[in-house]
């Protein structure tokens, strides 16, 4: 059976997605008691009660040790911060403030990419929040496409600005019952934006720490295509993120998509699974036909070893209702587009994790479990 400290030097693993540093390294493993039986018993301490990395950490503990020899079971439970402890770790970190956890109520987080542009990754990410929406499920949309943003005009939100909470936090415009956030509520109608790394680190980070999203079952973020530095900002600012590909069907992109998933691996975020969009062409009177190949999507996910979700076809109704700022899925449902989309979504649904259960009764204060 693992020793104590066996137990603590795996637990350096796990990194504070908001603080960026190890869980050890912050003091926050504030008790650990290995059992003769295999199971280990691990307290976590949060800076918050509604700590929005609490499911992080519950899965990245078990995780870490779990790959411990004789380890047959992990029960993580949590306690919180006093204040003498908060100021404690400001005065650690030379911060005058601790994170208040903006996303502390959403229970899923997920990156929509690809290797490349012009694959769909925008009209399936307003398409998807629909159809999650629809399905009951509390819907945020971040677009993350800083230079390509297109997800306002997909909605049918026009030139408002959100509004500033009096706790000072940004409040997201609303279509139907999507709360979205975009660069293109913040410039000149379809005003370019010319910016480095730094500045979209700081945006992409202002829109995560500092939007009022509240409780919503899942988060979906439009990436930029390709591997740059948004990827790998919102790798690091969300391990606990899952990331869905996007690819058509022809050989060459799924090549490029490919790549995306390396970028994944790379920055530790989990895959998914696989879109294939534009999977043919369906005429209105029912007619297929595969413009840009076949099975790209399938071999793609075969190749990662994850699930294709959906195979979506382009139909004129899919960019009618781009344009229009109604998603397929609401204007109409019953298109072999929104179909498949829809499918897509009950994937994601059966592929998010189930609520955290504390396998025992925890040390300290408890946590509301949402």
């Amino acid at each position: 059976m693992a020793s104590v400290e066996e137990i603590r030097r795996a637990l350096e693993v796990v990194i504070d997605p908001e603080l960026h540093r190890s869980i050890v390294e912050l003091d926050m493993v504030r008790a650990i008691e290995p059992g003769e039986d295999g199971t280990v018993g691990v307290t976590v301490t949060l800076t918050t009660a509604g700590c929005p990395i609490r499911g992080h950490f519950q899965s990245a503990v078990r995780e870490a040790v779990m790959a411990l020899p004789g380890v047959r079971a992990v029960n993580v439970s949590f306690d919180v911060m006093d204040e003498a402890q908060k100021a404690a770790l400001r005065q650690a970190l030379g911060r005058s403030e601790l994170p208040q956890g903006a996303l502390a109520a959403v229970q899923n987080i997920v990156c929509i990419g690809s290797g490349k542009g012009g694959v769909g990754k925008s009209t399936l990410t307003v398409n998807l929040a629909a159809a999650l929406a629809a399905d009951g499920k509390r819907v945020g949309v971040l677009d993350a496409d800083v230079w390509g943003y297109s997800i306002p005009r997909m909605l049918g939100l026009g030139a408002e600005r959100p509004a500033i909470s009096a706790e000072r936090k940004i409040i997201p415009l609303r279509a139907g019952e999507i709360r979205v956030i975009s660069i293109g509520f913040f410039v000149e109608e379809d005003a370019a934006v010319v910016w480095r790394g730094p500045m979209l680190h700081k945006a992409l980070k202002q829109f995560l720490e500092d939007v009022e999203w509240g409780a919503l079952d899942f988060l979906l973020i439009d990436l930029p295509p390709g591997t740059g530095d948004v990827s790998m900002t919102l790798a690091q600012l969300l391990p606990q993120a899952t990331f869905v590909i996007t690819t058509t069907p022809q050989p060459a992109a799924q090549r490029v998509a490919r790549r995306s998933a390396e970028m994944a691996h790379k920055v530790s975020l989990e895959i998914a699974g696989v879109i294939e969009n534009m999977a043919g062409f369906v005429t209105p009177s029912g007619e297929r036909y595969a413009i840009f190949g076949e099975g790209g999507g399938q071999a793609l996910a075969d190749e990662l070893d994850v699930p294709l979700l959906a195979r979506v076809p382009l139909t004129m109704a899919l960019r009618e209702q781009s344009d229009a700022g109604v998603p397929l899925v609401v204007a109409d449902p019953d298109d072999p587009a929104a179909q498949a989309i829809r499918q897509a979504a009950r994937g994601l649904v059966a592929l998010a994790p189930p609520p955290a259960v504390i396998e025992r009764e925890p040390v300290g204060f408890v946590l509301p479990m949402v």
